[in-house]
Protein backbone atom coordinates (compact mmCIF):
# COMPACT_ATOMS: atom_id res chain seq x y z
CA UNK A 1 0.00 0.00 0.00
CA UNK A 2 3.06 2.57 0.74
CA UNK A 3 4.80 1.93 -2.72
CA UNK A 4 1.10 2.29 -4.25
CA UNK A 5 0.64 5.80 -2.09
CA UNK A 6 4.77 6.57 -3.16
CA UNK A 7 3.80 5.92 -6.52
CA UNK A 8 0.82 8.12 -6.68
CA UNK A 9 2.55 10.85 -5.12
CA UNK A 10 5.51 10.40 -7.27
CA UNK A 11 3.05 10.44 -10.48
CA UNK A 12 1.54 13.74 -9.46
CA UNK A 13 4.39 15.32 -8.36
CA UNK A 14 5.48 14.74 -12.26
CA UNK A 15 2.29 16.03 -13.86
CA UNK A 16 3.01 19.27 -11.70
CA UNK A 17 6.78 19.56 -13.03
CA UNK A 18 5.81 18.81 -16.42
CA UNK A 19 2.85 21.16 -16.59
CA UNK A 20 5.15 23.92 -15.12
CA UNK A 21 7.62 23.47 -17.30
CA UNK A 22 4.98 24.11 -20.25
CA UNK A 23 4.40 27.72 -18.46
CA UNK A 24 7.28 29.25 -19.48
CA UNK A 25 6.98 28.49 -22.98
CA UNK A 26 3.85 31.43 -23.50
CA UNK A 27 5.96 34.28 -21.41
CA UNK A 28 8.99 33.53 -23.22
CA UNK A 29 7.10 33.80 -26.42
CA UNK A 30 5.61 36.98 -25.24
CA UNK A 31 9.10 38.29 -24.23
CA UNK A 32 10.62 37.16 -28.08
CA UNK A 33 7.49 39.09 -29.28
CA UNK A 34 8.22 42.40 -27.50
CA UNK A 35 12.26 41.58 -28.43
CA UNK A 36 10.66 41.78 -32.29
CA UNK A 37 9.66 45.62 -31.83
CA UNK A 38 13.57 46.34 -31.78
CA UNK A 39 14.11 49.64 -34.22
CA UNK A 40 12.66 53.07 -34.83
CA UNK A 41 8.61 53.83 -35.06
CA UNK A 42 6.61 56.99 -36.11
CA UNK A 43 3.19 57.59 -35.24
CA UNK A 44 0.68 60.17 -34.51
CA UNK A 45 -1.87 60.22 -31.58
CA UNK A 46 -4.81 61.11 -31.86
CA UNK A 47 -4.91 65.03 -31.97
CA UNK A 48 -2.01 64.35 -35.47
CA UNK A 49 0.85 64.84 -32.80
CA UNK A 50 4.08 63.09 -33.77
CA UNK A 51 5.38 60.55 -31.52
CA UNK A 52 8.84 58.57 -32.10
CA UNK A 53 9.34 55.12 -30.47
CA UNK A 54 12.56 53.67 -30.05
CA UNK A 55 13.21 50.16 -28.86
CA UNK A 56 16.64 48.63 -28.10
CA UNK A 57 17.84 45.39 -25.82
CA UNK A 58 20.26 45.83 -23.08
CA UNK A 59 21.63 43.76 -20.79
CA UNK A 60 23.01 40.82 -22.96
CA UNK A 61 19.29 40.95 -24.67
CA UNK A 62 16.98 39.44 -21.96
CA UNK A 63 15.77 43.38 -21.38
CA UNK A 64 13.99 45.40 -23.88
CA UNK A 65 14.12 49.04 -23.25
CA UNK A 66 11.64 51.55 -25.22
CA UNK A 67 12.20 55.27 -25.38
CA UNK A 68 9.33 57.44 -25.98
CA UNK A 69 9.48 61.05 -27.54
CA UNK A 70 6.22 63.04 -27.57
CA UNK A 71 4.43 66.05 -28.02
CA UNK A 72 5.93 68.15 -24.89
CA UNK A 73 8.25 64.93 -23.85
CA UNK A 74 10.74 65.52 -26.08
CA UNK A 75 12.95 64.20 -23.00
CA UNK A 76 11.48 60.75 -23.66
CA UNK A 77 9.82 58.64 -21.41
CA UNK A 78 11.37 54.89 -21.17
CA UNK A 79 9.69 52.12 -20.28
CA UNK A 80 11.46 48.87 -19.80
CA UNK A 81 10.13 45.36 -20.67
CA UNK A 82 11.78 41.86 -18.78
CA UNK A 83 10.64 38.81 -17.87
CA UNK A 84 10.37 38.22 -13.70
CA UNK A 85 10.58 34.29 -13.34
CA UNK A 86 7.61 33.02 -16.13
CA UNK A 87 6.47 36.37 -16.39
CA UNK A 88 6.66 39.39 -18.09
CA UNK A 89 6.88 42.75 -16.50
CA UNK A 90 6.95 46.90 -17.65
CA UNK A 91 8.05 49.53 -15.71
CA UNK A 92 7.29 53.15 -17.18
CA UNK A 93 9.65 55.71 -16.05
CA UNK A 94 6.81 58.44 -16.11
CA UNK A 95 7.30 62.08 -17.22
CA UNK A 96 4.96 62.40 -14.38
CA UNK A 97 7.94 61.42 -12.12
CA UNK A 98 6.22 57.89 -11.05
CA UNK A 99 7.02 54.57 -12.20
CA UNK A 100 4.06 52.04 -12.79
CA UNK A 101 5.00 48.79 -12.68
CA UNK A 102 2.71 45.96 -14.90
CA UNK A 103 2.73 42.41 -15.52
CA UNK A 104 1.50 40.92 -18.63
CA UNK A 105 -1.93 39.71 -18.34
CA UNK A 106 -2.71 38.41 -21.45
CA UNK A 107 -1.59 37.73 -24.84
CA UNK A 108 -2.22 35.98 -28.01
CA UNK A 109 -0.36 36.24 -32.09
CA UNK A 110 -2.15 39.56 -32.17
CA UNK A 111 -1.35 41.61 -29.14
CA UNK A 112 0.05 41.73 -25.57
CA UNK A 113 -1.35 43.20 -22.64
CA UNK A 114 -0.16 44.81 -19.46
CA UNK A 115 -1.80 45.31 -15.74
CA UNK A 116 -0.75 47.77 -13.10
CA UNK A 117 1.39 45.87 -9.89
CA UNK A 118 2.54 48.71 -7.98
CA UNK A 119 4.52 52.08 -8.35
CA UNK A 120 7.02 53.66 -7.23
CA UNK A 121 7.06 57.24 -6.15
CA UNK A 122 3.35 57.67 -6.13
CA UNK A 123 0.41 56.64 -3.85
CA UNK A 124 -2.53 54.50 -5.19
CA UNK A 125 -4.98 57.02 -5.94
CA UNK A 126 -2.61 59.45 -7.64
CA UNK A 127 -2.74 59.44 -11.62
CA UNK A 128 -0.56 56.74 -12.95
CA UNK A 129 -0.45 54.54 -16.06
CA UNK A 130 -2.67 51.70 -15.30
CA UNK A 131 -2.83 49.59 -18.60
CA UNK A 132 -1.11 48.75 -21.62
CA UNK A 133 -1.94 46.90 -24.62
CA UNK A 134 0.31 46.42 -27.57
CA UNK A 135 -1.22 44.84 -30.64
CA UNK A 136 0.57 44.00 -34.11
CA UNK A 137 -1.37 44.60 -37.37
CA UNK A 138 1.94 43.10 -39.15
CA UNK A 139 5.32 43.14 -38.39
CA UNK A 140 5.66 46.98 -39.46
CA UNK A 141 2.42 48.11 -37.70
CA UNK A 142 1.28 48.26 -34.10
CA UNK A 143 -1.01 50.00 -32.06
CA UNK A 144 -0.20 50.93 -28.33
CA UNK A 145 -3.12 51.76 -25.93
CA UNK A 146 -2.34 53.09 -22.89
CA UNK A 147 -4.60 53.44 -20.24
CA UNK A 148 -4.04 56.00 -17.29
CA UNK A 149 -6.28 55.95 -13.96
CA UNK A 150 -6.32 58.53 -11.13
CA UNK A 151 -8.60 58.31 -7.72
CA UNK A 152 -9.25 54.28 -8.59
CA UNK A 153 -11.32 55.66 -12.19
CA UNK A 154 -9.93 54.57 -15.59
CA UNK A 155 -9.76 57.73 -18.11
CA UNK A 156 -10.25 56.95 -22.20
CA UNK A 157 -7.20 55.10 -23.65
CA UNK A 158 -4.38 57.68 -25.32
CA UNK A 159 -4.25 55.64 -28.83
CA UNK A 160 -1.04 55.91 -30.90
CA UNK A 161 -0.75 53.68 -34.06
CA UNK A 162 3.13 53.28 -35.19
CA UNK A 163 4.68 52.38 -38.09
CA UNK A 164 8.13 50.68 -38.22
CA UNK A 165 10.96 53.10 -39.66
CA UNK A 166 13.69 50.88 -39.56
CA UNK A 167 14.80 47.35 -37.62
CA UNK A 168 18.13 48.98 -36.10
CA UNK A 169 18.73 49.85 -32.63
CA UNK A 170 19.60 53.84 -33.33
CA UNK A 171 20.46 53.79 -29.13
CA UNK A 172 23.92 52.25 -30.55
CA UNK A 173 25.00 53.63 -34.02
Amino acid sequence: MKRIAGSIALLIAVFFLIARASEPGKEMASMEKMKSLVGHWEGKDKEGKPIQLTYHLVSGGSTLVERMDHGEHKDGMITVYHLDGNDVMLTHYCSMGNQPRMRAVGSDAGSISFSFVDGTNMKSEDPHMHKLTISWKDVDHIVQEWTMQSEGKDSPPIIFELERKDHTDNMHE
